[in-house]
């Protein structure tokens, strides 16, 4: 079982920055890929954004390119999101999820399903 935590979410007024951080542990596990994802009330949830661990390509959202930035520290087990230009609209709770199995990343990471472990999300406001 893998352990999925985040944290760094919080209030923060529009066109600000913040960054969310994640750390997944457990035994005797190794990252495959790790991603972000939000849910606002009333909406499905979405994906962010999704690093390789091992090889560290990137996906984002077609809404957050150039915004939001995935990144990862893999001696940790740690990936951060920062958030730039934040808008009102990017208020939601922001989930930070693991699979420690290969699969088909490019074409699957911005799937629900296909993600093992979820932590249990961090909420960031944003003030207009």
């Amino acid at each position: 079982q893998v352990q999925v935590v985040e944290s760094g979410g919080g209030l923060v007024q529009s066109g600000g920055s913040l960054r969310l951080s994640c750390t997944a542990s457990g035994p005797k596990f190794s990252v495959y890929s790790m991603a972000w994802f939000r849910q606002a009330p009333g909406k499905e949830r979405e994906v962010i954004g999704a690093i390789h661990w091992n090889n560290d390509p990137t996906a984002y959202a077609d809404s957050v390119k150039c915004r939001f930035t995935v990144s990862r520290d893999a001696a940790q087990n740690n990936v951060y999101l920062q958030m730039n230009s934040l808008k009102h609209e990017n208020a939601a709770v922001y989930y930070c999820a693991e699979k420690s199995q290969p699969f088909k990343w490019s074409s699957s990471y911005n799937t629900v399903n296909a993600w093992n472990f979820w932590g249990q999300g961090t909420q960031v406001n944003v003030s207009s």
